[in-house]
């Protein structure tokens, strides 16, 4: 029998028409949501991240303030520009697109954005506040993964969950996330000894490694959420580049109980919860406002 597919577009379509509905509701108070996106170069796939997310901003009634940055900028520039944005009351959230060029320390960087206005979830402040459990903006993708799972499960207390990758932006806030949903979890990196039976015995996995169909869908415990978090291109055998995931799709289409398409899947999530978070961050920053934050997890 073959696993249901998750589909993640219908999931931040939905998603998205609770932030439209939602930012119309806090306009009527006065406050327009706004979003800075900074892009620093000419990279051709962060060039068509950032169109798109502007793009579903303004459709949701988003706010945008576009900063299109040379390559040659240097890291005191970007400081500079992210000090004005944290200092400016029209500005709700503050994402600086990654990679940046390697002249610019981006650690300085996103250190720089104010807690309240990072909507990405990168800042120290955030990842402290997530693993203390306490009230924290959360990284777009883990969110975004979460939100999906519980589209299949919405009880996940006591499940066993295995996390492959250790990235401060999936892997260790993905953990946290279920930890806080009392899951038992385990996180698999490039260290890990017998990574099948990790597989075999974890009800959700979410594989978020970055190397093309590196989990077997063999290896899966019958029935298993599978969440593949995982972009990569390759050949098609004909010459052509397509996309695919971590997880090797056609083999685990017939062990998991459900498994997210990709693309398809977590991608169109990532984007949508970022709206939501620069929503939310938009209502926190009115301390009276009688619109309350989008809660959908």
């Amino acid at each position: 029998m073959s696993a249901r597919l998750i589909d993640g577009r219908a999931v931040a379509e939905r998603l998205r028409k609770q932030v439209a509905s939602r930012t119309t509701e806090l306009a009527s108070t006065g406050v327009a949501p706004g979003l800075a996106v900074v892009l620093v170069g000419e990279d051709p796939a962060s060039r068509v991240y950032v169109s798109s997310k502007t793009k579903q901003a303004a459709e949701v009634g988003i706010r945008h303030f576009d900063h299109r940055l040379p390559a040659t900028t240097s890291t005191e520039e970007l400081v500079a520009l992210v000090r004005r944005l944290n200092a400016d009351a029209n500005v709700h959230g503050i994402l600086v697109q990654l990679p940046l060029p390697p002249q610019v320390d981006a650690r300085l960087v996103l250190a720089e954005i104010d807690p309240e206005k990072d909507v990405d979830g990168f800042h120290a402040m955030n990842a402290g506040r997530l693993a203390l459990g306490e009230e924290a903006t959360v990284p777009c993708t883990p969110l975004g993964c979460l939100i999906l799972i519980r589209e299949v499960q919405s009880q996940l207390a006591g499940l066993r969950a295995l996390i492959i990758g250790r990235s401060n932006i999936v892997g260790k806030p993905m953990a946290q996330l279920l930890l806080r949903k009392d899951c038992t979890v385990t996180i698999a990196h490039s260290r890990t000894r017998d990574l099948p039976a990790l597989c075999g015995e974890a009800e959700i996995v979410v594989a978020a490694i970055g190397r093309p169909r590196a989990v077997s869908g063999r290896w899966l415990r019958q029935g298993a959420i599978v969440i593949d978090v995982g972009i990569n291109r390759v050949d098609d055998g004909t010459g052509k580049m397509k996309l695919v995931g971590d997880v090797d799709f056609d083999s685990a289409l017939h062990r998991a109980g459900a498994i997210t398409p990709v693309p398809g899947g977590v991608g169109p999530m990532t984007i949508a919860c970022l709206l939501m978070n620069t929503l939310n961050a938009a209502i926190r920053s009115q301390p009276n406002s009688p619109v309350e934050p989008l809660q959908p997890t």
